[in-house]
């Protein structure tokens, strides 16, 4: 039976005989670099779909304005899609846009700086794209809640809609808000919605 792509349930996991190690994720990133790929905590392998134009388009603006606003306040980098992040659960995980102080960055071990660092980002972006199941991306938000992140925001164009996520709290939901302020560790950090609704 042939199963066309389209029929898949995105995003594919793959599950091995045995979990995928590090070395293993970052040498079939390497050799597939069209392919997002990330590990669950149980060392399953997760092909992420590309995004459409419009997903893409707002990732592009959301990476741009928080990279704009690290790079002027100064306590931390901003990093896009293409950084894994192993997490304390020991699942690799990566955020359409993310922040890390350079406190936390500069806690990590000189000899544990290559491939995944070992390091959760304070912050989080993560975009809904036409591709992304809504339940998906609210787990993968929980998740990076659990593993550090200390606010984690899920941009949703599609229902032009943002949902911020903090430790110990419910999810908050505004419905078409003309802009999101950051708080705690990237208190100064605003995301004009307008520019990234277009």
């Amino acid at each position: 039976m042939n199963l066309a792509l389209a029929e898949l349930d995105l995003p594919l996991r793959i599950r091995s005989g045995c979990p995928v190690t590090d070395e293993q994720l970052l040498r079939l990133s390497a050799e597939n670099e069209l392919l997002r790929l990330e590990r669950d905590a149980n060392g399953e392998l997760i092909v992420v779909s590309p995004t459409g134009i419009e997903g893409g388009g707002v990732e592009s603006e959301v990476l741009l304005e928080l990279g704009t606003w690290a790079r002027i306040d100064g306590r931390g980098r901003a990093f896009g899609a293409s950084a894994g992040f192993k997490l304390p659960d020991t699942s690799v995980r990566a955020a359409d846009a993310a922040w890390a102080s350079h406190r936390r960055l500069n806690s990590i071990p000189v000899e544990e700086r290559r491939g995944y660092w070992p390091v959760c980002p304070e912050f989080v972006i993560e975009v809904r794209s036409e591709s992304d199941k809504l339940t998906d991306l609210q787990t993968k938000m929980e998740q990076w809640i659990a593993n550090g992140a200390e606010v984690a925001w899920l941009v949703d164009p599609i229902e032009k809609a943002v949902t911020i996520y903090r430790p110990g709290d419910q999810p908050e939901h505004h419905e078409n808000p003309s802009s999101v302020q950051g708080s705690g560790p990237i208190a100064g950090f605003k995301l004009a919605m307008a520019t990234v609704w277009e």
